[in-house]
């Protein structure tokens, strides 16, 4: 269950940055606010749970999880919805966070 709690918090991860762009258009500027700090308290709480139940080694790994979901996220999010940068350095940065991950999630044996 830990690990669902993980990404559910990764997930929430990439919603504060998002809520932040929002925010900085004309008529969102409170629902963008509102929708950042919903998104920072979920994304604190479902990684507070899924740290509960594992040891902190492990946890700290998974905290490594829990931004690299956050960051690679923001990163699709930016390109697909705000016409952020797409060239290949960004593309090749995204994919070591999430190479990364996956290298230590393969290495930690659990």
């Amino acid at each position: 269950m830990s690990w669902f709690y993980l990404i559910l918090a990764g997930m929430l991860e990439i919603g504060w940055p998002l809520g932040l762009k929002l925010a900085q258009q004309e008529g969102y500027r409170w629902h963008g606010f509102a929708a950042a700090l919903a998104c920072i308290v979920g994304s604190g709480y479902f990684l507070y749970l899924a740290q509960k139940s594992i040891p902190m080694g492990t946890a700290y790994f998974r905290s490594a999880v829990w931004t690299g979901i956050g960051a690679a996220g923001a990163f699709l999010v930016g390109v697909v919805f705000f016409n952020d940068a797409a060239n290949i350095g960004r593309w090749l940065g995204a994919f070591l966070i999430i190479s990364g991950v996956v290298v230590m999630k393969l290495s930690s044996g659990n």
